[in-house]
């Protein structure tokens, strides 16, 4: 059952969105913050990871500036989300203290996560940082986009975050207890749907309607959210951030709010992802004991590599072949070309030696990389 599978899931990505954690423009709830990172401290005890996508830097901003309605113009937008900022950090910094708990900040754009390169390095800071204890707080790059301020949402960030590191789950917290059949501020027979398929389009069109002036998305983001997130695997809860310990509650497997189901394997999808969506740029010439090590589901290490063939940076997409010419498995490898050529036939432990820098210790790690079927 999905529920179980939620309660087994090791890795979440949690979005809280701007109303919820401003009161409705009211000012950053600091009462509230403290209250999430207890929960999130709690699935720290448990050995849950945890990622927080937060919204409120614009409405933290016009808070802070004692702007009643939310601008127009990108620049005036901007300068607010970075005044807006500080705020957040500074909340979530001294709230997370209380509990022994490390934050960092890290601001994306949806670039970052389109480019090859800037998405291994994004993935790897974060899995960094999770693996140092340490709880990412993640915010869209609000000061130098300008399309996304406008039209974008961190509903869909969290989802690109929950792909990118490879979650479990996507737990999006609101004001609304979860998805209704109609808007249940407009109309007294709606009814909460308690669990449905990521994906389904009539879920659009019960989640029809936009968002307050503190934020730009609203229920039908979310539901697209699901649904992206759904494509690498990630199941879905949106359920009421006022809802009493309700991070823990989700990740128990209880029925809380509303549940995307995604039908979709996470091994299978990011595999599916690396053989059909990248355009190979260079190859790898391995030796047999390195071929025989991603046989058994291992990393590529430097150390197998005994030629690289082409050009290419950092993040592009190569074919690793057997000493025989026979493409055994693709993906995205750790150093550029130059550097790739230089580190080959050599132990992970040399790269310093040899670089000046370790990237990472495998040329191509075994998440990112797909065997090929003989």
């Amino acid at each position: 059952m999905v529920s179980s599978r939620i309660a087994r899931a090791k890795r979440f990505v949690v979005k809280i969105g701007s109303a919820l954690l401003t009161n409705n423009g009211a000012g950053l709830d600091l009462a509230a913050i403290d209250e999430w990172a207890r929960q999130i401290a709690e699935l720290r005890q448990d050995q849950r990871e945890v990622l927080l996508v937060s919204s409120g830097a614009i409405a933290c901003g016009m808070q802070r500036l004692g702007w009643s309605k939310r601008p127009s113009a990108v620049h005036a937008l901007q300068a607010c989300a970075a005044v807006g900022q500080m705020g957040l950090v500074h909340a979530y910094e001294s709230a997370f203290a209380n509990h022994g708990l490390h934050t960092a900040q890290v601001l994306l754009t949806h670039d970052d996560l389109a480019d090859r390169k800037r998405y291994l390095n994004a993935r790897s800071t974060l899995t960094t940082l999770l693996a140092l204890g340490v709880v990412p707080i993640i915010n869209e790059n609000d000061t130098v986009i300008t399309d996304e301020i406008k039209f974008g949402d961190n509903d869909t960030l969290g989802a690109l975050v929950a792909n990118l590191v490879d979650a479990d789950a996507l737990i999006i917290l609101t004001d609304q207890a979860g998805l209704f059949t109609a808007d249940p501020r407009q109309n007294a027979g709606a009814t909460l749907i308690a669990q449905a398929r990521a994906g389904d389009p009539a879920l659009e069109a019960m989640a029809g309607g936009s968002g307050t002036q503190y934020g730009k998305g609203g229920m039908i983001t979310k539901v697209i959210a699901a649904k992206r997130a759904a494509s690498s695997g990630t199941h879905t809860v949106i359920a009421s951030g006022r809802e009493p310990d309700v991070m823990p509650r989700v990740a128990r497997g209880e029925n809380v709010g509303t549940l995307l189901a995604s039908e979709t394997q996470p091994l299978n999808a990011r595999k599916q992802w690396l053989a059909d969506h990248l355009q190979l740029h260079g190859r790898l010439i391995l030796d047999a004991g390195a071929v025989k090590a991603l046989g058994e589901g291992k990393s590529l290490l430097p150390i197998g590599v005994v030629d690289v063939q082409g050009e290419f940076e950092r993040g592009a997409a190569v074919a690793c072949l057997s000493p025989e010419g026979v493409e055994v498995a693709r993906g995205l490898i750790n150093y550029g070309s130059s550097d790739a050529r230089r580190i080959a036939r050599h132990a992970s432990r040399e790269i310093e030696g040899i670089l000046g820098y370790v990237e990472e210790p495998e040329i191509v790690h075994r998440d990112n990389l797909m065997l090929i079927a003989a």
